[in-house]
């Protein structure tokens, strides 16, 4: 007598499953044992379903593709109302993979897709996007693309034959202009806003820019500026905040390349409290120190540890007190840590508002460090600008050269001043300017931190101001490892999508980075790329009117999934006990600072 044969429909049948207090909308579809060979049924909740039979989705319904929603079979009778209204309402019929057989390369992109959903950024782009995971699937698979690749957009289509990519659509050059092009400012802000509301209230955030090339003129924003790579091109200045506990970008704007970074700050604390950052702590360095930003913190009532030259009259007056010294000044403490000498000086500042009331500053206070080591450098370095200049001098005497503008002189000749012949500008003498160089030598080895709103130890600022270093790497990779760095849209209206979807793939790739380098994977692999290329072989099989599958995850594969805190696929995990973990490295561990201050 011949067994009945297995209905395949059945595995995607949808079935009330009552655990505690909830009811589930559950499958129970069949995994092979790999030890036993035989079969073993689980339960996958899709939802819950109230007394009303109304089906309310839950995680592993939202978060699955249109295909794997189209396979499942509800129950007549269901209220399936809310459900139609997400993007990729189920299609009667066949309950099957209907597309060609495909055997496709999947592992680092799975990788990437559970970062997405670890960090919350797919359920931001949902939000943004009114639900629609088409859309979010697109921006997702051009946010990864260059990421893995190094490649620009024309490629994206043919890269998506060999992949498992988020959209199932193909990204062809006239679509991926058409979805830039849709992208708004407003679709930014509200990203922005819902990255906001996951920070902690004083969140510790560093505020970093960087220049970008472009080739073309046909933006406005590009413009002639300091570009900081000293490239003979036209730029633009991005803009990025970064949390510091997170290790991700939270925020971005783009200035004309003009724009210095001391004069865009009032805009970004103006779009910062539009979006949400209103208890943040905001660090920054040198190039947004200025007295009037200053005073812009000062009426904003922004907490905020900035890096500050000590070329300023306030603090050259405090160096002049510690007057000649040897080794150390007298009267300033040392961290035996980090043998740095430091001291604090609290400070009275006030600012006149426009409506003319005058606001104190709230717990400013002047950090002063020593550094032996770097004073000793300082200082030889000094002679050899000195000398080198001197020599270029004479030999310019000598041979009765006609000088550069004013301001160029100034610039290279800094230490001399100079005297030439006003109607030919052939130079007549130089003399050193002692002044300066004494100023040189006395400031040599000291550097600064002014705090606002904050009741921090002068170590204690410098320990926060030292975590915003890791930052200038995650520049580095969006340039070097996404292709960003050049400007690749040439009009105003593709220019706001690409930015956007930029910001998405660097709060994937920084994470990745973060996991990468805080783990035992940083003893492992050389790099967080080749963590993705480890997990690339994985591939993701479909056939024709059957379910798909995911090829096993083995070796170092698994251990990069423990060293993520990431569940393997049911069905994918080795039949052996791996015995190397990546696990979280920790050398000293670091004091945990409590940085309160108020709102």
């Amino acid at each position: 007598m011949m067994s009945r044969p297995i209905n395949p429909d059945s595995q995607y049948r949808i079935k009330p499953h009552k655990m505690g207090n909830y009811t589930y909308a559950s499958t129970q579809p069949p995994v092979i044992d790999p030890k036993t060979g035989k079969k073993k049924y689980h339960y996958i909740h899709w939802g819950t379903l109230d007394e009303n039979l109304r089906f309310i989705p839950g995680t592993p319904y939202l978060l699955a593709t249109p295909e794997e929603r189209g396979k499942l079979i509800f129950p007549n009778g269901w209220d399936m109302s809310i459900a139609e209204k997400l993007s990729g309402a189920r299609k009667p019929g066949r309950p099957a993979y209907e597309a060609d057989d495909a055997n496709r390369l999947y592992g680092d992109i799975w990788l990437l897709e559970q970062v997405a959903d670890k960090t919350g950024i797919r359920q931001d782009l949902e939000r943004v996007f009114g639900g629609n995971k088409e859309i979010v699937n697109d921006i997702l698979t051009l946010a990864i693309f260059p990421y893995i690749t190094k490649y620009t957009y024309n490629r994206v289509a043919r890269w998506q034959r060999l992949v498992k990519a988020p959209s199932d659509r193909e990204l062809t050059p006239t679509y991926i202009t058409r979805l830039t092009q849709s992208i708004t400012e407003k679709n930014r802000m509200d990203l922005l806003k819902l990255r906001a509301a996951r920070l902690d209230r004083d969140e510790v955030c560093a505020v970093d820019s960087t220049s970008r090339c472009a080739y073309g003129s046909s933006l406005a924003d590009v413009k002639w500026g300091k570009n900081k790579e000293r490239l003979p091109l036209e730029q633009t200045v991005e803009v990025v905040v970064y949390t510091l506990s997170g290790h991700m970008p939270v925020y971005y704007r783009t200035f004309p390349g003009n724009i210095p970074d001391s004069r865009s700050l009032e805009a970004i604390l103006i779009d910062l409290e539009h979006a949400g950052f209103t208890n943040v702590i905001l660090v920054t360095d040198r190039g947004y120190e200025k007295i009037r930003n200053l005073e812009k913190y000062i009426l904003k009532g922004q907490a905020m540890i900035m890096c500050a030259k000590v070329q300023q009259k306030e603090i050259l007056s405090r160096i002049a007190e510690f007057g000649d010294f040897n080794t150390r000044p007298e009267g300033m403490k040392i961290d035996p840590a980090t043998r740095l000498y430091y001291k604090q000086y609290s400070l009275d500042y006030e600012v006149q508002s426009k409506g003319q009331s005058i606001k104190k500053a709230d717990r400013l206070k002047l950090n002063l460090y020593f550094d032996s080591i770097r004073r000793s450098e300082e200082l030889v370095q000094l002679d050899i600008d000195i000398n080198r200049q001197e020599a270029a001098l004479a030999l310019m005497l000598e041979e009765k050269c006609v000088l550069d503008d004013d301001a160029s002189i100034k610039k290279n000749y800094c230490y001399f001043t100079i005297s030439y012949d006003p109607g030919t500008r052939v130079m007549e003498s130089y003399v050193q300017n002692v002044k300066k160089i004494e100023k040189a030598r006395r400031i040599s080895g000291f550097f600064s931190i002014i705090t606002h709103m904050l009741d921090l130890t002068a170590m204690e600022t410098f320990e926060t101001y030292r975590l915003r270093d890791e930052q200038e790497k995650y520049f580095q990779q969006m340039k070097d490892q996404m292709s960003a760095d050049r400007q690749r849209n040439w009009t105003e209206d593709g220019k706001t999508g690409r930015l956007f979807i930029l910001f998405v793939a660097m709060i994937i790739s920084s994470y990745v980075r973060h996991i990468w380098k805080s783990t035992e994977l940083y003893k492992h692999f050389t790099s967080s790329l080749e963590v993705l290329d480890e997990m690339r072989s994985i591939r993701c099989i479909e056939h024709t009117n059957k379910a798909k599958f995911i090829t096993p995850f083995v070796g170092d594969q698994v251990g990069i999934c423990k060293a993520f805190g990431f569940e393997i696929p049911e069905g994918c995990s080795p039949d052996y006990v791996l015995k190397q973990t990546f696990t979280h490295r920790r050398g000293r561990p670091r004091k945990k600072k409590s940085i309160e201050h108020d709102g």
